[in-house]
Formats: structure tokens, sequence, C-alpha cells
């Protein structure tokens, strides 16, 4: 594996570009605050998404849907104080791009001029390709998203593999095709089959990034509060739990809760 993009100072959509040329994986993690931002940042992510999944991880809800506008921007705003170099990505929520190509616009440009992000990001593919072409038109850089699209869950009904059908699957490699032919700079192409994904992988130009989507792709993303182990409702085959954030927290807080009952803290040390 090559890692000539490891010290770049500022992640671009064109450096991205290069590390698919030259076979470098890109690594991307969702982040919705300063704190972890500037963590994931000063580790050397590639890319940090500012993903709508802020509504089940961040707000409670069961779906990403609930999340607005104003509270995508707020979180992204967070997270662009903590970041010097990755390149930042904020999803567009629910209602602000699917059929109407104008309000798409509108909401695309709030984003970057309050957030100060990199681009945006947006799920579907010939169905919002309007939408698309009009915020790739006033100069903002667009990432897709097909395969399982969250914000269409109702539609699907369920969170189970997409285009495991030849008719699905035929669609799926097509809307790639036409949102890399728009312009977008990558797709995210979420679980799905790992032969379909190497297959869109190998035939669109720009990266792929893959979640639930094998090996094969250009880059992996995962949400950071389900690798890291906060959240330990959501298992799937695709997540790899890099610690048990969620136990060692409740540990911490156990203790805490002892020590200030038993009057351990604070110390003599510890006060003024």
């Amino acid at each position: 594996m090559t890692a000539s993009y490891r010290n770049v100072q500022k992640v671009t959509t064109h450096v991205l570009q290069e590390m698919k040329l030259q076979g470098e994986k890109i690594a991307m993690l969702t982040a919705y605050d300063f704190s972890f931002a500037k963590i994931l940042d000063g580790a050397g992510i590639d890319v940090i998404l500012v993903g709508d999944s802020a509504s089940n991880v961040m707000a409670g809800h069961t779906s990403t849907l609930p999340i607005t506008l104003n509270e995508m921007i707020y979180h992204g705003c967070s997270v662009v104080r903590g970041v010097k170099r990755a390149l930042v990505i904020i999803d567009m929520p629910f209602g602000t791009y699917q059929g109407n190509s104008k309000e798409a616009l509108s909401s695309a440009i709030r984003i970057m001029k309050e957030t100060g992000a990199d681009a945006v990001k947006l799920e579907g593919g010939k169905e919002v390709l309007e939408s698309v072409d009009r915020i790739l038109s006033a100069g903002i850089p667009v990432m897709g998203h097909l395969g399982l699209t969250p914000q269409s869950i109702h539609k699907f009904g369920t969170y189970v593999v997409r285009a495991s059908t030849e008719d699905e699957a035929n669609k799926l490699v097509d809307d790639a095709h036409l949102l890399s032919n728009a312009g977008c700079f990558g797709i995210v192409l979420e679980k799905i089959p790992a032969k379909l994904a190497e297959r869109v992988t190998r035939e669109v130009k720009i990266p792929i990034i893959g979640i639930g989507a094998g090996k094969e792709v250009d880059g992996q993303v995962l949400v950071i509060h389900d690798m890291l182990g906060i959240t330990q409702e959501f298992s799937p085959r695709f997540l790899r739990r890099y610690h048990n954030l969620s136990e060692e927290i409740k540990g911490s807080v156990t203790a805490y809760i002892n020590d200030v009952k038993s009057l351990d803290f604070p110390n003599e040390r510890e006060q003024y």
C-alpha cells in the first residue's frame, strides 16, 4: 500500500482522485462535534462526514429523517472548527433537495456559506440528478450515495442489503455512471454485494467509498459512535468495533459516583 498522501496539508477532492489513481485507500469517518473532529483530524483521517446519522446517535431518533437543515449546519460548524487537514463533507438532510432543484441549491449554498465545509452529500441517482446538476453549477462539490439510502427507509421498509436483484443492480450501476458523468467527485455505496461494488469501482472514474460494500472499493466509512462501541444496539455484519467505549465510560462514571459518595473525591491535592 502506498502512503504518498499521508502528509498532504489539506485533503481536497483532487487529492481523493489522485489517491484512487495511485491505489491508496481512503479512510473516512463521521463526526458531529468539535472535540471528536479535532481528534480524528489529528489522527490523520482523510475525510470527515458530518452525517445525517447525527439524527440517530446525537438526537436519539430512530431514523435520519427528522434532522433539519439548521441542525446539520450546527453540527457542520462545530466539526469544521476542529479540522485542519481532512476533507469535510456535510449530508444534505431529507427534504432539502428531493423534487426541487432550486431548494436543493439554496440548501447547499447555506451549508457551504455557514459552515465552511468542503462539500455536500446527497442520496439517490437519476431521481435527484437535476438537483445534483444545479448544485454543481454553483461550483459546490457533490458526493453521491447509492445502495441502501437511509432517507428512503419508508420506501424500502427494511435495512436489508440492496441491489441484490439484477434489475436493482443494473440501476445502481447506471446511477453511478450518471453521478460520475454529472461531475460528482465521489460516491458512497452502502450495504450492497461486494462484487457489485467492485464492478462500480472498476467502471467509474471517481472514488467509491464503501460501507458494507466489501474491500474492493476505494475507501471505507463508518459511524464513529459505532466503531468506538459507544452505541451497542447496532451490530451489522460490516461493522468492526475498535473499542468498547460504552463499557469504559460506564466504568469511569461508576468510579466517579463511588468516589463522590465516599468523600474520596476531591482529596487534599484536588482542592484549593
